[in-house]
């Protein structure tokens, strides 16, 4: 099988369709396919469920799907880098199912591992729980979660072989392991494509039976959500140095200056 295409575009014909439910692997905007969200974007599809953890930002990632319309749900766990999105919500412009982060991911790989639903006791006693089933075991309640499996999964990894068995890198793996196994279809967006058979087995993150699709992206742009720096470490040593020869500095210049008149008389004054 095939799995190797020769562009986002290409790699989403024929399987997106208005009112699907979609899954976008990422956290923030580390690990998400970028190629791919655009390539959806450009079909025009609308009226998308979207399961991720968030939404990106304005303008940028699954921004760009909200500013064109073509979302009507969410399914999220953390929304509060997205004016737009806000925007929408308050409005009545989007619907948003909140989900626990745990939960999210949990329900997620149920939907990989064929679990239809589990219980858990996040969520119990709030507006998370208000209308679903509820349970005890061993003294403790719970409240029952339906797996998510999305019709079409969008992933983000850093190498691909042609078998589709993938290798993610560091935080960027975060949500996609599991995006991927939910999907009916998974499409994966990589970095590096090497040939079937230079992986070592046991560094292979996740087997190529759970990839339908790979594109090849080289240079995804990778923006940084919040850019924080820090102040280069300051050498004690040296600004002790530094500050040693600014005051014997001042001592030269002051040691050359003439000595004001009135400080002469104020002098003379104290020594009468």
């Amino acid at each position: 099988m095939k799995k190797l295409f020769p562009s986002a575009a290409q790699a989403l014909q024929g399987i997106v369709k208005d009112g699907q439910l979609f899954a976008v692997g990422g956290f923030g905007l580390c690990g998400i396919p970028e190629a791919l969200i655009d390539a959806l974007r450009d079909t025009g599809v609308k009226n998308l469920t979207v399961i991720s953890n968030n939404a990106g930002v304005d303008g940028f990632g699954l921004g760009k799907l909200l500013e064109t319309r073509q979302i009507k749900k969410m399914i999220s766990s953390y929304v509060g880098e997205n004016k737009e999105f806000e925007r929408q919500y308050l409005a009545g412009e989007l619907e948003l199912e909140f989900t626990p982060q745990g939960t999210l991911a949990e329900k997620l790989r149920a939907g990989g591992a064929g679990i239809p639903a589990f219980f858990t006791k996040t969520g119990v006693g709030t507006l998370v729980a208000e209308g679903k089933e509820l349970r005890e075991f061993d003294g403790e309640t719970y409240v029952m979660e339906r797996a998510l499996v999305p019709d079409v999964a969008l992933v983000k990894a850093h190498r691909a072989d042609k078998s589709g068995n993938l290798q993610f890198r560091l935080t960027a793996r975060n949500f996609n392991p599991a995006v991927a196994m939910a999907g009916k279809i998974c499409v994966v967006e990589v970095e590096e494509i090497v040939e079937t058979g230079d992986m070592e087995p046991d560094q292979v993150h996740l087997p190529g039976i759970y990839v339908h699709r790979i594109v090849h992206n080289p240079s995804p742009e990778k923006r940084i959500e919040k850019r924080t720096v820090t102040e280069a470490p300051v050498d004690a040593a040296a600004a002790k140095v530094e500050a040693q020869a600014a005051i014997a500095q001042a001592a030269v210049i002051t040691a050359d200056e003439p000595v004001p008149s009135t400080i002469k008389a104020a002098s003379g004054q104290q020594g009468a």
